[in-house]
């Protein structure tokens, strides 16, 4: 991950010699107005200049993150920005919708955002813009060239482990003999966390998934992704029969949210749609 200011964008050459093969840019917009009300530090000409100093530092992998849905934003403006960033031809694109998180800036003082139908029109258009560039839709925001899906990504999504390393670094690991799966968080201040490298203290936080809770955790990620995940990765991944969301698999599926069929659990059109309520069905208190 790395943002288009030129201060990193100098580093691009030593992240590829280190044996960095992917690079995920945070392009946001490429219109300068929009950029400064999100409090980016770069401009549209910065964000392109990345991109090509990134492919000549030799990565061939390369994703760009687009918002849509911006403050007074329009609909020829998000695909504006969509053009722009295919113009580009990256291999993976992360097109999203922005939201007002918690304890940040726009949260505090929320800006006026298009209407729900506006973002709507804007999801649907640029959907169609993807698909006539060859980028297949796979997963909520993440589309792709054929054969340039993150795995890294995608093992996040099948509710896969991996280890966290580094300042701030979050981690879960399945401790199979033990029935248990661990999350983990180290050290957020980089001075800190290697102070403490390599002891148990650089780890501030490490608990254990409630077996309550795994089937909203597997069912939060795996159902991202378009074409869903095989039935039996629930069991794998969680230990836990298929049987134990029996109920909550059957209301989704009289709500048309979610294709059920011996191999497969996908959600529908519908279900992609409207994907917080379908996955809600999995939470319990």
């Amino acid at each position: 991950e790395a943002n288009p200011g030129t201060a990193e964008a100098g580093r691009f050459a030593g992240y590829r010699e280190a044996g960095v093969t992917r690079l995920s840019l945070g392009i946001q917009s490429f219109n300068d107005t929009q950029l400064q009300a999100l409090g980016r530090i770069h401009d549209s000409k910065q964000a392109a200049a990345a991109f090509e100093m990134a492919r000549a530092a030799g990565f061939d992998n390369i994703n760009l993150d687009l918002m849509f849905g911006l403050p007074g934003q329009h609909i020829d403006e998000a695909l504006a920005d969509l053009e722009q960033a295919l113009a580009l031809q990256p291999n993976h694109l992360s097109w999203y919708q922005l939201t007002i998180e918690p304890n940040t800036v726009f949260h505090a003082k929320p800006p006026t955002l298009p209407p729900d139908d506006t973002i709507w029109d804007m999801q649907e258009a640029g959907q169609g813009l993807l698909a006539e560039h060859g980028y297949r839709h796979y997963e909520v925001s993440a589309y792709a060239k054929d054969g340039w899906r993150c795995q890294h990504n995608l093992n996040y999504w099948e509710f896969g482990d991996y280890l966290g390393i580094g300042a701030g670094a979050h981690g879960k690991l399945t401790h199979v003999a033990e029935g248990r799966i661990e999350r983990f968080t180290r050290h957020r201040i980089p001075a800190r966390y290697l102070a403490l490298a390599g002891t148990g203290a650089a780890i501030t936080k490490q608990d254990n998934i409630k077996r309550s809770e795994l089937p909203f955790e597997f069912m939060l990620n795996a159902l991202r992704l378009i074409k869903g995940v095989p039935a039996n990765l629930f069991r794998e991944r969680t230990g836990l029969p298929l049987s134990v969301i029996e109920k909550e698999l059957g209301e989704a599926e009289t709500r048309g949210l979610i294709e059920l069929d011996i191999a497969t659990l996908a959600p529908t059109e519908t279900g992609m749609r409207y994907l917080n309520d379908l996955v809600a069905l999995f939470l319990h208190e």
